[in-house]
């Protein structure tokens, strides 16, 4: 493949740091002090007070959905937006909420703020808001409306590491965020992911559901005791406050974690400016150039015909497969997750109807690799495969 999604974001200083962890007499290799040290080197890179370290993007999701079942038992609305990782929306729907879908901005490719705002209710129990493709999908009234309502914002961010919103990283802004350390994101622990937060409580939940619900995991002597008066006939290392996951990570994949921590400013900054040229050399009688650009981080190019054509569509597809241009089409998630036989045994073989940004971007939209190798002759190259059509 002459153009892939990913290549080479595993580096050889990431393997040789793992091997020399193997090489102590007694290497620990589950959950320990190298995930806490990663833990805490990603809070202060974020601008966060709490991390806590996960295998994969889409535990984040749940767990997060998980932790605020803890505070809505009775469970209520989730808005999430059309076009995301099939993983939110599962989340909402195997914690016991009611997911309310949003169309999407066109020049973010997140929910479109002021149609959310019109969806919020007396049952509204969170906003579920997706960072996608690496731009700032956040505006200062959707964050503003959810304090005043005292709604929960929630950020996915698993796409979009150092995004930032009027200069404040994204994933730092809302009651928790999410992050994926996928192979093909901004930065890999191979499969990894992490919940971050500023609320000490939901802290010490999220440590608990990560490890079964045990107390212990807490990491909170008074709240262990306090648990441990309230059940005396239990062994206090052995009490499970919550019915949780196992959903830890390893020692081996937080020393990803910091090596290639060490090196994610200058990272986003080159996909930063991949995108740009990117998008300054495609042809914007064709194609979609107006993005939200401010505090984007990107992703992954974005391929969106301005106007819905089959044959058009057939052709791009056609000439990028012949020229070993890898891509996905309907962009994130495989395109409008209304349409999906999940999603869809809910709402209704018809919804995708209500939602007709989203639904062109499930036809007339791809992505295509950025990452940080990535010459700019290369980008030339594959802007004048797609632009001669």
């Amino acid at each position: 493949m002459q153009f892939p999604l990913m290549r080479n974001n595993i580096l050889r200083d990431d393997l040789d740091a793992v091997i020399e962890h193997l090489r102590q007499e007694d290497p620990m290799l589950t959950n320990g002090p190298k995930v806490r040290e990663f833990e805490a080197a990603w809070s202060d890179w974020l601008g966060v007070r709490y991390s806590v370290f996960v295998n994969s993007g889409s535990s984040a999701n749940l767990l997060t959905i998980a932790l605020l079942r803890l505070r809505y038992p009775q469970g209520g609305e989730i808005l999430v937006p059309c076009l995301t990782w099939s993983s939110d929306i599962s989340a909402v729907l195997h914690c016991g909420f009611t997911p309310v879908f949003v169309d999407i901005d066109p020049t973010t490719l997140a929910m479109d703020a002021q149609q959310a705002i019109n969806q919020l209710n007396d049952n509204t129990r969170a906003v579920f808001l997706t960072h996608a493709q690496g731009f700032d999908g956040l505006t200062d009234e959707l964050i503003s409306e959810c304090a005043r309502r005292g709604i929960h914002l929630l950020e996915d961010v698993c796409e979009s590491h150092g995004a930032t919103h009027n200069g404040v990283k994204a994933g730092s802004i809302g009651w928790v965020s999410n992050f994926s350390f996928y192979y093909a994101h901004h930065m890999s622990t191979i499969e990894g992911g992490m919940i971050c937060t500023n609320d000490e409580q939901a802290y010490r939940q999220l440590r608990m559901l990560r490890s079964h619900g045990m107390v212990r995991e807490a990491g909170d002597a008074a709240e262990k005791a306090q648990w441990q008066r309230e059940f005396p006939d239990l062994n206090p290392e052995f009490i499970f406050a919550y019915p949780a996951y196992n959903m830890r990570n390893t020692e081996i994949g937080a020393i990803i974690g910091l090596q290639q921590l060490q090196r994610l400013d200058r990272i986003v900054a080159k996909r930063t400016a991949n995108l740009h040229h990117f998008l300054a050399r495609l042809n914007p009688d064709r194609y979609q150039t107006e993005f939200k650009l401010a505090g984007s981080s990107n992703y992954a190019f974005n391929l969106i015909l301005r106007e819905a054509d089959d044959r058009l569509v057939g052709r791009l597809m056609d000439k990028m497969t012949q020229h070993g241009i890898e891509y996905r089409r309907g962009s994130a998630g495989g395109g409008n997750q209304v349409r999906q036989p999940y999603v869809r045994a809910i709402v209704g073989a018809e919804a995708y109807k209500q939602f007709p940004v989203t639904d062109h971007i499930h036809f007339y939209g791809f992505y295509l690799g950025n990452f940080p190798d990535l010459s700019t002759d290369e980008i030339d190259t594959l802007c004048a495969v797609v632009n001669d059509l």
